[in-house]
Protein backbone atom coordinates (compact mmCIF):
# COMPACT_ATOMS: atom_id res chain seq x y z
CA UNK A 1 0.00 0.00 0.00
CA UNK A 2 2.97 2.36 1.19
CA UNK A 3 4.47 1.66 -2.59
CA UNK A 4 1.27 2.22 -4.54
CA UNK A 5 0.71 5.58 -2.68
CA UNK A 6 4.35 6.59 -2.98
CA UNK A 7 4.18 6.24 -6.82
CA UNK A 8 0.33 7.78 -7.00
CA UNK A 9 2.00 10.88 -5.22
CA UNK A 10 5.00 11.01 -7.85
CA UNK A 11 2.41 11.13 -10.83
CA UNK A 12 0.36 13.65 -9.50
CA UNK A 13 3.91 15.38 -8.66
CA UNK A 14 4.94 14.44 -12.15
CA UNK A 15 1.64 16.27 -14.16
CA UNK A 16 1.28 19.09 -11.71
CA UNK A 17 4.75 19.95 -12.64
CA UNK A 18 4.13 19.77 -16.48
CA UNK A 19 0.74 21.67 -16.11
CA UNK A 20 3.14 24.18 -14.49
CA UNK A 21 5.51 24.29 -16.86
CA UNK A 22 3.14 24.72 -19.44
CA UNK A 23 1.36 27.66 -17.87
CA UNK A 24 4.91 29.18 -17.55
CA UNK A 25 5.24 28.94 -21.45
CA UNK A 26 2.00 30.66 -22.51
CA UNK A 27 2.29 33.41 -19.86
CA UNK A 28 5.85 34.39 -21.43
CA UNK A 29 4.22 33.76 -24.90
CA UNK A 30 1.51 36.06 -23.94
CA UNK A 31 3.93 38.46 -22.46
CA UNK A 32 6.01 38.80 -25.04
CA UNK A 33 2.98 39.07 -27.66
CA UNK A 34 2.04 42.44 -25.03
CA UNK A 35 5.22 43.91 -25.69
CA UNK A 36 5.42 43.82 -29.10
CA UNK A 37 1.86 44.35 -30.30
CA UNK A 38 0.08 45.81 -27.29
CA UNK A 39 -2.89 44.75 -24.33
CA UNK A 40 -5.81 44.79 -26.73
CA UNK A 41 -7.35 41.63 -27.99
CA UNK A 42 -8.34 42.81 -31.28
CA UNK A 43 -5.39 44.78 -32.51
CA UNK A 44 -3.03 42.20 -31.64
CA UNK A 45 -3.06 38.38 -33.40
CA UNK A 46 -0.02 37.17 -31.62
CA UNK A 47 -1.85 37.92 -28.45
CA UNK A 48 -5.42 36.19 -29.58
CA UNK A 49 -3.20 32.81 -30.25
CA UNK A 50 -1.92 33.07 -27.03
CA UNK A 51 -5.16 33.35 -25.17
CA UNK A 52 -6.70 30.62 -27.37
CA UNK A 53 -3.51 28.46 -26.45
CA UNK A 54 -4.25 29.42 -22.50
CA UNK A 55 -8.08 28.70 -22.60
CA UNK A 56 -6.92 25.10 -24.59
CA UNK A 57 -4.71 24.56 -21.92
CA UNK A 58 -7.60 25.22 -19.54
CA UNK A 59 -5.43 28.14 -17.65
CA UNK A 60 -7.36 30.00 -15.42
CA UNK A 61 -8.45 33.32 -16.21
CA UNK A 62 -6.68 35.34 -13.67
CA UNK A 63 -3.56 34.22 -14.94
CA UNK A 64 -3.70 35.43 -18.55
CA UNK A 65 -5.12 38.58 -16.81
CA UNK A 66 -2.11 38.74 -15.00
CA UNK A 67 0.59 38.20 -17.58
CA UNK A 68 -1.23 40.75 -19.74
CA UNK A 69 -1.08 43.03 -16.79
CA UNK A 70 2.69 42.11 -16.08
CA UNK A 71 3.68 42.68 -19.35
CA UNK A 72 1.89 46.37 -19.91
CA UNK A 73 3.36 47.53 -16.83
CA UNK A 74 6.68 49.66 -16.42
CA UNK A 75 8.60 47.05 -14.32
CA UNK A 76 7.82 44.56 -16.98
CA UNK A 77 10.46 41.72 -17.74
CA UNK A 78 12.03 41.63 -21.17
CA UNK A 79 12.50 38.63 -22.93
CA UNK A 80 15.06 37.68 -25.40
CA UNK A 81 14.01 35.03 -28.13
CA UNK A 82 16.95 33.15 -28.81
CA UNK A 83 16.85 29.40 -30.89
CA UNK A 84 19.80 27.78 -30.02
CA UNK A 85 20.95 24.85 -32.46
CA UNK A 86 22.60 21.52 -31.43
CA UNK A 87 22.66 17.38 -32.44
CA UNK A 88 21.51 14.74 -29.87
CA UNK A 89 22.51 11.69 -29.25
CA UNK A 90 22.55 9.49 -32.98
CA UNK A 91 22.54 12.69 -35.02
CA UNK A 92 19.42 13.61 -34.20
CA UNK A 93 19.28 16.98 -34.88
CA UNK A 94 17.23 19.40 -32.52
CA UNK A 95 16.25 23.27 -32.21
CA UNK A 96 15.44 24.74 -29.11
CA UNK A 97 13.31 27.88 -28.73
CA UNK A 98 13.59 30.31 -25.37
CA UNK A 99 12.63 33.15 -23.94
CA UNK A 100 15.06 34.42 -21.50
CA UNK A 101 15.70 37.62 -19.39
CA UNK A 102 19.20 36.00 -18.61
CA UNK A 103 21.01 34.97 -22.27
CA UNK A 104 24.12 33.64 -20.18
CA UNK A 105 21.90 31.63 -18.02
CA UNK A 106 20.11 30.18 -20.73
CA UNK A 107 22.81 29.08 -23.02
CA UNK A 108 24.62 27.35 -20.29
CA UNK A 109 22.07 25.23 -18.89
CA UNK A 110 20.90 24.43 -22.73
CA UNK A 111 24.77 23.38 -23.67
CA UNK A 112 24.57 21.24 -20.44
CA UNK A 113 21.71 19.42 -21.16
CA UNK A 114 23.23 18.48 -24.37
CA UNK A 115 26.36 17.81 -22.79
CA UNK A 116 24.82 15.57 -20.22
CA UNK A 117 23.08 13.47 -22.70
CA UNK A 118 25.37 13.20 -25.06
CA UNK A 119 24.94 15.26 -27.58
CA UNK A 120 26.42 19.01 -28.41
CA UNK A 121 25.18 22.62 -28.81
CA UNK A 122 25.98 23.86 -32.39
CA UNK A 123 26.17 27.40 -33.66
CA UNK A 124 23.98 29.14 -35.93
CA UNK A 125 23.15 27.95 -38.57
CA UNK A 126 24.49 24.23 -38.02
CA UNK A 127 20.65 22.86 -37.81
CA UNK A 128 17.86 25.21 -38.64
CA UNK A 129 18.43 24.64 -42.56
CA UNK A 130 16.74 21.29 -41.94
CA UNK A 131 13.40 22.58 -41.01
CA UNK A 132 10.42 24.87 -42.07
CA UNK A 133 9.15 27.77 -39.95
CA UNK A 134 5.46 27.29 -40.93
CA UNK A 135 2.38 28.42 -39.10
CA UNK A 136 0.28 25.34 -37.61
CA UNK A 137 -3.20 25.17 -36.43
CA UNK A 138 -4.50 22.60 -34.53
CA UNK A 139 -8.14 21.85 -34.57
CA UNK A 140 -10.65 19.31 -32.84
CA UNK A 141 -11.60 17.22 -36.09
CA UNK A 142 -15.54 16.86 -34.49
CA UNK A 143 -18.16 18.51 -36.47
CA UNK A 144 -15.86 19.48 -39.00
CA UNK A 145 -15.51 18.83 -42.55
CA UNK A 146 -11.58 18.44 -43.38
CA UNK A 147 -12.31 18.36 -46.99
CA UNK A 148 -14.21 21.66 -46.98
CA UNK A 149 -12.13 23.05 -44.48
CA UNK A 150 -9.53 22.26 -46.26
CA UNK A 151 -10.50 23.87 -49.82
CA UNK A 152 -11.36 27.19 -48.08
CA UNK A 153 -8.13 27.86 -46.19
CA UNK A 154 -6.28 27.11 -49.62
CA UNK A 155 -7.10 30.60 -50.43
CA UNK A 156 -5.90 31.86 -47.44
CA UNK A 157 -2.65 30.23 -47.54
CA UNK A 158 -2.69 26.57 -46.34
CA UNK A 159 0.36 25.04 -47.18
CA UNK A 160 -0.93 21.40 -45.93
CA UNK A 161 -4.01 19.92 -44.53
CA UNK A 162 -3.07 16.44 -41.83
CA UNK A 163 -4.56 14.59 -39.48
CA UNK A 164 -3.14 13.97 -35.63
CA UNK A 165 -4.25 13.02 -32.24
CA UNK A 166 -4.43 14.90 -29.36
CA UNK A 167 -2.52 14.37 -25.69
CA UNK A 168 -6.08 12.93 -25.05
CA UNK A 169 -6.71 10.42 -27.80
CA UNK A 170 -8.96 12.74 -30.03
CA UNK A 171 -8.30 13.42 -33.29
CA UNK A 172 -7.48 16.52 -34.72
CA UNK A 173 -7.10 18.91 -38.08
CA UNK A 174 -3.28 20.29 -38.25
CA UNK A 175 -3.41 23.27 -40.56
CA UNK A 176 0.24 24.15 -41.90
CA UNK A 177 0.54 27.35 -43.77
CA UNK A 178 3.66 29.77 -44.75
CA UNK A 179 4.83 31.86 -41.66
CA UNK A 180 4.07 35.11 -43.66
CA UNK A 181 0.36 33.71 -44.20
CA UNK A 182 -0.24 33.31 -39.84
CA UNK A 183 -2.30 35.99 -39.43
CA UNK A 184 -4.34 35.71 -42.55
CA UNK A 185 -4.67 31.79 -41.78
CA UNK A 186 -5.59 33.02 -38.07
CA UNK A 187 -8.22 35.30 -39.30
CA UNK A 188 -9.51 32.85 -42.05
CA UNK A 189 -10.62 30.31 -39.19
CA UNK A 190 -11.75 32.94 -36.49
CA UNK A 191 -14.33 33.68 -39.42
CA UNK A 192 -15.44 30.81 -39.38
CA UNK A 193 -16.30 30.31 -35.80
CA UNK A 194 -13.43 27.78 -35.61
CA UNK A 195 -10.66 28.24 -32.00
CA UNK A 196 -7.84 26.07 -32.46
CA UNK A 197 -6.64 23.59 -29.97
CA UNK A 198 -2.79 25.56 -30.10
CA UNK A 199 -1.87 28.16 -33.30
CA UNK A 200 1.40 29.49 -33.84
CA UNK A 201 4.89 29.54 -35.50
CA UNK A 202 6.73 26.09 -35.41
CA UNK A 203 9.75 24.10 -36.87
CA UNK A 204 8.90 20.73 -39.15
CA UNK A 205 11.67 18.87 -39.89
CA UNK A 206 12.00 17.77 -43.33
CA UNK A 207 13.64 14.49 -43.07
CA UNK A 208 13.17 13.10 -40.40
CA UNK A 209 15.09 9.83 -39.24
CA UNK A 210 14.19 7.03 -37.35
CA UNK A 211 15.82 5.17 -34.34
CA UNK A 212 15.82 1.63 -32.80
CA UNK A 213 13.67 2.03 -29.46
CA UNK A 214 16.74 2.08 -26.89
CA UNK A 215 18.76 5.32 -28.92
CA UNK A 216 15.15 6.72 -29.41
CA UNK A 217 14.89 6.87 -25.49
CA UNK A 218 18.25 8.35 -25.39
CA UNK A 219 17.01 11.46 -27.87
CA UNK A 220 14.17 11.70 -25.72
CA UNK A 221 15.60 11.87 -21.83
CA UNK A 222 17.43 14.98 -23.96
CA UNK A 223 14.26 16.60 -25.16
CA UNK A 224 12.70 16.00 -21.94
CA UNK A 225 15.81 17.42 -20.05
CA UNK A 226 15.29 20.42 -22.38
CA UNK A 227 11.77 21.21 -21.85
CA UNK A 228 11.58 20.86 -18.56
CA UNK A 229 13.98 24.23 -18.50
CA UNK A 230 12.63 27.11 -17.23
CA UNK A 231 13.94 29.39 -19.97
CA UNK A 232 12.44 26.71 -22.48
CA UNK A 233 9.45 27.48 -24.91
CA UNK A 234 9.34 24.91 -27.39
CA UNK A 235 11.87 22.45 -28.72
CA UNK A 236 12.12 20.74 -32.10
CA UNK A 237 13.87 17.40 -33.57
CA UNK A 238 14.29 15.38 -36.68
CA UNK A 239 13.27 11.87 -34.34
CA UNK A 240 10.13 10.47 -36.17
Amino acid sequence: MGRMFEKRKTTIFARSARVSKQFSRISKEIMIAVKAGGPSEDANPALRRGIQNARAANMPKDKIENAIRRASGSDAVNYDEVLYEGYGPHGVAVLVETATDNPTRTVANVRSHFKSNGGNLGTQGSVAFQFRRLGVFRILAEGIDADELELELIDHGLDEMLEGEGDEGERLLIARCLFQELAGMQQALEERGIEPVSAGLEYVCQNPMELAEEPTNEVLKLIDDLEQDEDVQKVYHSLV
